[in-house]
């Protein structure tokens, strides 16, 4: 809501209307970000879905919330300079990375059950949860 917000805001500060208005580089910064942000959202929500049900939902949920911090921090970053977002996307890389390998460890776990009947969740778990908080250093 934020985003769209931000983009509408630019839009009528512009005295266009429709989507093309050359030469508004605000415009053009804000809708790009909205964009970027729109299109990583969905592969965001499928990493965190699976993260929580296949491994541990409190470091997946914690790993959600700092996702969403971090698009934030972009999208601002994505106003400013185009290297003021840098550090936003790079960390929220390294979120969906942990996201994709909890999923990965859930996966591994579950087939590991099916076929040779070990369960390495109660393993898994305490990883993931101390872990998660590695997330926080920038």
């Amino acid at each position: 809501a934020f985003f769209a917000s931000k983009v509408e805001h630019e839009s009528k500060q512009c005295n266009n209307k429709g989507f093309q208005r050359p030469g508004s580089s605000a415009f053009d910064r804000v809708y790009t970000a909205n964009q970027n942000c729109g299109h990583t959202y969905p592969t965001f929500l499928a990493m965190l879905w699976c993260a929580g049900l296949l491994c541990s939902q409190a470091p997946a949920a914690f790993a959600g919330l700092m996702y969403l911090f971090v698009r934030q921090k972009y999208f601002v970053g994505y106003l400013g300079e185009r290297t003021q977002s840098t550090p936003g996307y790079l960390f929220g890389k390294r979120i969906i990375l942990f996201l994709f390998l909890m999923s990965v460890a859930g996966i591994l776990n579950y087939y590991l059950i099916f076929f040779f009947g070990s369960d390495f969740e109660m393993y898994i778990k305490p990883i993931t949860s101390a872990i998660s908080p590695l997330l926080l250093i920038p």
